[in-house]
């Protein structure tokens, strides 16, 4: 499966969508709220071609430096930005994977599941596809989750995703030659 986190971004999210349209494979986006409140249209195309959107964060920060109160502003902040463009995630992957003793409950009070990841690209760093894909190929199977980022996030040492968008192609048609399917986190 793959994942992406960050976006959505005006020019990244669509070419990403493209790889994946070309491929026939369907992928889940974590977005930051505000940034899918901001683009409704790509929202939309997301959704119309059969891919997942989940909750991400209104504010990018680590969930254990943070209180219990905070997460559940943030929380519901989030999911009130997600409603405006007509998403209703049911799938939760926090900033980081990072996780307080509170999260996993402040989930539950919105039917969210936390997600996580098998393999980690670290596209953040700005490594070139070719690199990300040697890094990860004994990673990837069926089963795998794989987590990438269609934005440019806190700490990405990177300026666009272009490597991003090469990598997915080639994981897409690794993952079409094994006879694996591509499907959405469920």
């Amino acid at each position: 499966m793959l994942t992406f986190d960050d976006g959505l971004d005006p020019v990244w999210t669509p070419c990403l969508l493209d790889a994946l349209a070309a491929g026939d494979a369907r992928a889940t986006f974590f977005p930051i709220a505000a940034r899918a409140a901001a683009h409704p249209d790509i929202v939309a195309r997301i959704l119309s071609e059969g891919h997942a959107i989940g909750l991400h964060c209104d504010e990018h920060v680590r969930h254990s430096t943070r209180t219990e109160a905070w997460l559940v502003a943030d929380t519901e902040a989030a999911l009130e930005r997600l409603a405006s463009v007509g998403v209703t995630p049911t799938h939760w992957r926090t900033p980081w994977g990072d996780t307080a003793s509170f999260t996993r409950d402040v989930g539950d009070v919105h039917g969210l599941t936390l997600a996580s990841w098998t393999v980690d690209t670290h596209d953040w760093r700005g490594d070139n596809a070719a690199t990300m894909f040697a890094a990860t190929r004994d990673e990837l199977s069926e089963e795998a989750i794989v987590l990438a980022h269609d934005g440019i996030g806190p700490g990405a040492r990177r300026g666009d995703a272009r490597e991003t968008v090469a990598y997915t192609a080639r994981v897409i048609d690794f993952a079409r030659e094994a006879g694996w399917a591509l499907e959405v986190v469920s």
